[in-house]
């Protein structure tokens, strides 16, 4: 099961920061979660929350750029694009799934297996996938109906990231059936961690990774062997 720090090592250091993220990967993540939103001025910032008005505060925020550029090529990426009515507004036009394809396209297309794009936000992952089918999709969510499950693989998504008392044995096995994995968010109990692993969970986002590595009993050290996204056999083409 790969071990997501979601935001960086949020635990230890501020979430969204170069600290976080770097943190991440020193305790032996393979992946890291991060939040996008867009500026007026179209460029695309780390931050959970609606991005502040004022631009000394939008100044302090990194760039997604930025986060690429302080993470090592072995490193996974789950972009979540924050882009919702109730999310601090909604953009029909899709600005940041473009700005976001077109600054991970700009790391080359051998790199493409590292990257996942996820949103709560339909429209924002149906725009992503049919700007770069090249790039994998996750829709997150609370919980899934295997209706849902079924939707989701068919529209040509990769993965669901449902919220992590939403998770049962029936919920893995209907989205693996369906050719999704399955990352789940958030959780920081090492017991829970070991159970999901036991259920197939795929991934699992947590503020401690080397808490959750622990858990596992994995080490930092990866061996020479570079993570990989969960792909299941079935999805629809």
């Amino acid at each position: 099961m790969l071990v997501v720090g979601h935001r960086g090592a949020s635990g230890q250091a501020h979430e969204n920061t170069r600290e976080a993220f770097v943190l991440a990967e020193e305790m032996g993540a393979d992946a890291i979660e991060l939040d996008v939103r867009v500026t007026l001025d179209e460029r695309l910032l780390i931050h959970h929350d609606p991005l502040p008005t004022a631009a000394a505060d939008l100044d302090t925020l990194l760039t997604l750029n930025e986060v690429l550029d302080a993470v090592s090529d072995q490193m996974l990426v789950n972009v979540e694009i924050k882009n919702g009515v109730f999310d601090g507004g909604f953009d029909p036009k899709m600005i940041v799934a473009g700005l976001t394809v077109d600054a991970l396209r700009r790391r080359g297309a051998r790199a493409n297996w590292r990257w996942l794009i996820s949103s709560f936000s339909w429209a924002s992952i149906e725009a992503s996938r049919s700007l770069a089918p090249e790039i994998d999709t996750a829709y997150l969510c609370y919980g899934l109906s295997a209706a849902g499950a079924r939707r989701a693989a068919a529209a040509g998504h990769s993965a669901v990231h449902p919220e992590v008392s939403m998770v049962t044995d029936e919920m893995v096995e209907n989205c693996h059936s369906a050719g999704l994995a399955v990352n789940t968010y958030t959780c920081n109990d090492s017991e829970r961690i070991v159970e999901l692993a036991g259920m197939g969970v795929d991934g699992v986002f947590t503020d401690e990774p080397d808490m959750a590595l622990s858990a596992l009993g994995r080490s930092a050290e990866r061996g020479g062997v570079n993570p990989r996204w969960a792909a299941w056999p079935g999805r629809p083409a």
